[in-house]
């Protein structure tokens, strides 16, 4: 609680962190009006307009590229240590691809609708953005994020490579639903089956209940048109589930009245279980949490007051709660979440803290609105083993050194 002290630190108020940085200011060292003979840069003219935004050259955020055997099947991470709120730019959003991007002119795409329908359709872009819109912010993950915390801790190990698959945008798009009241659903149907317009042609079944719940047809991210990397000029977004159903470069939804069994949810994105059986369909995310700042590869100044903040989601709503140790995982605090905390997105939760100097381990865990508690790595495993590659929520430790060094470790 705050105030309280523990072995490892003490909990503060904001009040008494800014109290400490304002005195740390007063040793500010003012730089010379001029250097070389030059105006500082305030006083100089600076740059002019540019028909596109572009950031500081002093920002240095960015993706890394996971690597592949082939160019077109690898991905990137996105930079979570280095976002401030909650929404992804577009720009730094993650990637993972099957085939490659494909250059696709959005005058020629069609989605057709049809299948166990009574009017199958096509729809041309022009017609989608003729229809009811909504915008909505929700995360996409990747099944594959976390899959490091299967095997033991490796110390170099930062929060860009263990969680990097996952961010979080605002989309714009037209609800499935609508496209599925217009063509007329039969009802023996149960399932659609979504098809992109890759090389690979992705595809995936996503039962007929969730594609009328909250799905989208989406053709803008974060005010603007998609990424050709996020599925322009049209992708599915199955809020909160893995985030290969939510198939880019949509070019058709078959209406059906089964599962089809595609290759990526039988021989891809199932878990194999200690039993040898597969876990099939693991739609939903579970709740799970990271602590950013600090976090691994980064270093703290000394002791003294920190501000302890990182990201929280889950796939079956909201975050309820978000909840810090800085023990180790002996005991825990309730950390402070930002609002607006919103469902199927990523919420910012923050926790001021003071270091006394002495080695400890931080780590956090997010309980859902539907009471799902993030696990500690050996009571994820002590249910699905070790012989899984995908969907693992285990809690996310850090550990501080005395010399304010922070690594990767299991809690």
């Amino acid at each position: 609680m705050p105030g309280e002290e523990t072995r490892t630190g003490t909990a503060h108020s904001r009040r008494g962190f800014l109290k400490a940085a304002a005195l740390g200011s007063a040793a500010a060292v003012v730089a010379p009006e001029t250097a070389a003979g030059q105006a500082p840069p305030g006083r100089r003219l600076g740059a002019g307009v540019g028909p596109y935004g572009e950031r500081s050259g002093f920002e240095t955020a960015l993706r890394r590229v996971r690597g592949s055997r082939y160019d077109q099947a690898a991905g990137s991470l996105t930079p979570l240590q280095d976002l401030n709120g909650t929404i992804t730019p577009s720009a730094l959003h993650f990637e993972r691809h099957h085939a490659g991007i494909p250059d696709i002119d959005p005058s020629a795409h069609r989605l057709l609708v049809d299948g166990l329908v009574d009017r199958p359709l096509v729809f041309s872009m022009d017609d989608l953005r003729r229809m009811p819109a909504v915008t909505r912010v929700y995360f996409v993950e990747c099944s594959g994020n976390g899959r490091v915390k299967w095997s033991p801790a490796a110390p170099d190990t930062d929060v860009q490579a263990a969680f990097g698959m996952t961010s979080c945008s605002e989309w714009t798009g037209v609800p499935v639903s609508v496209l599925l009241r217009e063509a007329g659903v039969r009802s023996d149907a149960a399932w659609l089956v979504a098809e992109g317009a890759d090389a690979c042609r992705m595809t995936r079944s996503v039962p007929l209940d969730k594609a009328l719940d909250d799905t989208l047809v989406a053709y803008g991210q974060n005010g603007e048109a998609l990424r050709p990397a996020q599925g322009y000029p049209l992708r599915l977004l199955i809020p909160g589930w893995e985030g290969n159903i939510s198939i880019k470069w949509l070019r058709r939804l078959r209406v059906v009245d089964r599962s089809y069994l595609t290759r990526e949810e039988t021989s891809k994105y199932t878990d194999l279980m200690p039993n040898g059986e597969a876990r099939q369909y693991t739609f939903a995310m579970d709740a799970k949490s990271v602590i950013t700042r600090p976090s691994g590869g980064q270093r703290l100044a000394g002791p003294g007051f920190q501000q302890i903040s990182g990201l929280a989601w889950s796939g079956r709503g909201r975050v309820a709660r978000v909840e810090v140790s800085t023990d180790g995982g002996r005991s825990w605090t309730a950390a402070r979440l930002q609002d607006p905390v919103l469902p199927l997105a990523h919420t910012r939760f923050r926790l001021d803290w003071r270091w006394n100097g002495s080695e400890t381990v931080l780590a956090s865990r997010c309980i859902d609105e539907t009471g799902d508690v993030q696990p500690t790595r050996a009571a994820l495993i002590a249910v699905r083993g070790t012989r899984s590659s995908y969907h693992n929520n285990a809690i996310q430790g850090w550990r501080i050194a005395r010399d304010g060094a922070v690594e990767n470790v299991d809690v």
